[in-house]
């Protein structure tokens, strides 16, 4: 799973980000269709439709892609939760409902540093550390992988 979230196409996505604050993560992420070129809609880490995959699944171990994406942000945003009609809700709805569903989010701080040569979980800022922790603890799913640049070196592994 990805450090944020993208989409292809049409139909609902709870956590889509808009305006410059897209635009920024897009470029980031080179989030482009690799036959059109056209952009994909972006936006922060969901925790309940992560969660709702890794039951159906049936997922042991996670690998995290592309963390070093979010190292330009003071505050990095999560989508804990969804709100529908009023209700909050942390598991993934269905039909209608998910139609309906608004993002929850809560703000994780920033690391604002180059990770790309951190190859041990003890390289990471406390941040980026605190980030990937905070994302397993959530989907409840151990992450065992993280990657933190593009080349298939660029990753560590966590305990």
């Amino acid at each position: 799973m990805k450090a944020y979230s993208s989409c292809v196409g049409e139909g609902p996505f709870t956590c889509e980000m808009f305006g410059e604050e897209a635009k920024a993560l897009r470029e980031a992420g080179g989030e482009y269709g690799a036959a059109t070129g056209r952009p994909r809609r972006v936006g922060p880490f969901d925790v309940v439709a992560s969660k709702y995959g890794v039951r159906v699944q049936g997922t042991d171990d996670l690998a995290l892609t592309k963390l070093d994406v979010l190292s330009a942000m003071d505050k990095i945003p999560v989508v804990t939760a969804y709100d529908i009609d009023g209700k909050i809700t942390e598991e993934f709805p269905m039909g209608m409902d998910l139609d309906r569903a608004k993002p929850v989010i809560e703000y994780m701080d920033g690391w604002k540093c180059d990770i790309g040569k951190c190859r041990k979980e003890s390289d990471l800022p406390k941040a980026a550390y605190d980030y990937v922790k905070y994302l397993e603890k959530k989907v409840g799913c151990h992450i065992k992988y993280v990657s933190v640049g593009a080349e298939r070196e660029d990753y560590l592994i966590m305990s």
